[in-house]
């Protein structure tokens, strides 16, 4: 056959490749604890596992913290979760079922919450948990990123540490089943700094034995030191370095083997991102859903297309979002922002427009 024809036949099956829509795949089956036009027609609604489940329980089983002011906690007098975290729990619920309120909230330590997505007893995992290379190996999978954050070191204020090699012959604690726990060492080790470890299991145990005077130091996320800190009875009394250790990003995970899960997560995880993007809030949402002519504004709230039917979710899937927990802006500033013990400047947690690194995807 001469080279002309080969040519010739190898564009044929390019174009009949091109042209040929491949047959979706096969979907896999599935209270607290200690309308308009779109690039391409609607397909069925998928199916998963979890996404099944989660429809039939009527919950999202969502992993958090023992008790992290400001991430996950639970309010005093009403046992009501609080926090970034527990409020992107909601985030899942709204999307999936409706009502934000719709949440297991399932209290995990370090140590557990590996274990715990490993064996399908969460749905998600939202506990201020670092996405690492193994962890995206060995747990789940890892979602969007929705806290940048870094390892600290807090002191006493008194004891004139300013910087990581004044703490020589220090002993400093921190919590097992952390990245912090193996991050310490490297640094130091880098450092020339000689020091003594104290590792313990729990966060309260490992805040505790701080306060108490055994450790003349303590080494976690910076957001997390900031949260503790507040439940000191001195909080003054101790400050944070200026170091920055390690790169922690925080954020979703799920468990393995349920892409339609793993989609549903995702894209509601990005949903405040976005609404904060393009500006709408819960105070201008339904005006922007029935005036707005931003098609990017019109798909995100279901007024066109049916982005929801591709996730196995109503239209008004990311509207439910954003009308019972608010745009990423109203959810960081409602626990961890101005007016709060915290006070944390987004910095990195800013949207890409303002110079941070949330870029969430195209929304079509």
């Amino acid at each position: 056959m001469s080279r002309a024809a080969l040519v010739s036949l190898a564009l044929g099956a390019l174009i009949m490749g091109a042209c040929t829509t491949a047959p979706p795949p096969t979907p896999t089956p599935g209270t607290t604890e200690a309308p308009g036009s779109t690039d391409a027609p609607a397909t069925d609604a998928p199916t998963g596992s979890i996404l099944s489940q989660v429809q039939a329980s009527d919950t999202v089983r969502c992993g958090v913290n023992t008790n992290l002011p400001g991430f996950g906690y639970p309010e005093e007098g009403t046992g009501r979760w609080l926090g970034f975290d527990a409020d992107f729990c909601r985030v899942i619920a709204a999307a999936v079922l409706g009502d934000p309120e719709k949440v297991t909230f399932r209290q995990l330590s370090a140590d557990d919450r590996g274990p715990a997505l490993q064996a399908g007893e969460i749905d998600v995992l939202i506990r201020n948990t670092t996405w690492t290379l193994t962890r995206d190996t060995e747990w789940g999978l890892f979602g969007p990123t929705t806290f940048y954050d870094g390892q600290g070191m807090m002191v006493p204020a008194a004891s004139g540490v300013t910087e990581l090699t004044d703490l020589a012959g220090a002993t400093i604690c921190v919590q097992s089943g952390t990245t912090t726990e193996l991050t310490l060492p490297d640094q130091m080790r880098a450092l020339g700094v000689d020091y003594t470890q104290d590792t313990r299991p729990d966060i309260d145990q490992t805040y505790a034995t701080y306060e108490g005077g055994d450790c003349d130091a303590v080494t976690s996320d910076r957001s997390q030191l900031v949260a503790r800190r507040t439940l000191f009875a001195n909080p003054d009394d101790h400050v944070l370095l200026e170091v920055v250790m390690s790169k922690e990003p925080l954020g979703p995970a799920v468990p393995f083997g349920d892409e339609v899960w793993f989609n549903v997560v995702k894209w509601a995880t990005w949903v405040p991102m976005q609404a904060e993007e393009v500006g709408v809030n819960q105070g201008n949402l339904d005006q922007m859903r029935d005036e707005s002519t931003d098609p990017v504004i019109r798909r995100l709230l279901g007024v066109e297309g049916e982005l929801g039917a591709k996730l196995g979710l109503s239209n008004d899937w990311a509207y439910n979002i954003i009308s019972n927990v608010g745009n990423y802006a109203e959810i960081y500033d409602r626990h961890l922002g101005p007016g709060t013990p915290f006070n944390l400047d987004r910095g990195p947690n800013n949207l890409w427009t303002n110079g941070g690194l949330h870029y969430p995807p195209t929304w079509r």
